[in-house]
């Protein structure tokens, strides 16, 4: 008996998952994750009529997305150093580094309002009625443009990548060392292009919480909260990776 419970508290995937958990990023993404199964869940109930289970679920929502505002707190700094970073860099086209700085000021701005609206929720800080609401908007308006420009990024990046990997590839290198360097290159131009697909998909689908948090489009919080789950749990896979050094 002994032995059985040593191989369940040792085994790999329990001390993967507590690796994971112990990053900051970990954490976030399996809330995430967890808040968007819950809204769906939440409205797949109450489209039954069992109302007292969709407010369980619902509960749960609202808890872990208060508690996700909380872990977020001095991030708006961080995306403001990011947007500097890229100011500075020059080995970017001047298009790919505009849409990165406004992304990083969209998010400065979005998780600014947010830490407003979070103050408010706990009652640390009475915002009015109107005013909460208009900080909430602000918050959700800088969020989708943070988005839109990430989309937008995502497909001049994608162009510049897929226009070297042609170039690589229909150029002669006649020395082997050359040949070794460009074959370098277009590995390094694969692995770009692979990473540049995975966040756009993921842009894709976060695209329409905030669209749908403005009144934009009118979808159900079925459909938000399943978009919002596959993108957590993208997310989360990919910090998995990271951490347990299989990246």
């Amino acid at each position: 008996m002994a032995s059985v419970a040593q191989q369940v508290v040792f085994h790999p995937t329990v001390s993967q998952t507590l690796k994971l958990w112990s990053t900051t990023v970990g954490r976030d993404k399996t809330y995430r994750a967890v808040q968007y199964f819950a809204r769906l869940l939440a409205w797949l109930l109450l489209s039954r009529g069992q109302k007292i289970e969709a407010a369980r679920w619902n509960a749960i929502k609202n808890h872990l997305a208060l508690g996700r505002k909380l872990m977020r707190l001095g991030k708006p700094w961080e995306h403001l150093q990011n947007a500097m970073r890229a100011a500075q860099r020059i080995d970017l086209p001047a298009t790919e580094t505009i849409t990165t700085m406004g992304r990083q000021v969209a998010y400065f701005g979005y998780l600014t309002n947010d830490m407003f609206v979070w103050a408010n929720n706990i009652k640390f800080y009475n915002l009015k009625p109107s005013t909460a609401a208009r900080v909430n908007k602000h918050a959700n308006r800088f969020w989708l443009a943070g988005i839109l420009l990430s989309i937008t990024f995502g497909l001049l990046k994608a162009g510049r990548l897929a226009n070297e990997a042609k170039q690589l590839q229909s150029s002669v290198w006649s020395e082997k060392g050359a040949e070794v360097e460009r074959e370098t290159k277009l590995r390094a131009n694969l692995a770009a292009r692979a990473e540049t697909r995975f966040q756009f998909i993921v842009d894709l689908l976060d695209v329409w919480i905030p669209a749908t948090n403005l009144g934009l489009v009118t979808l159900n919080d079925g459909i938000v909260g399943m978009f919002g789950f596959v993108s957590s749990l993208m997310t989360l896979r990919q910090q998995w990776l990271a951490v347990n050094g299989k990246k």
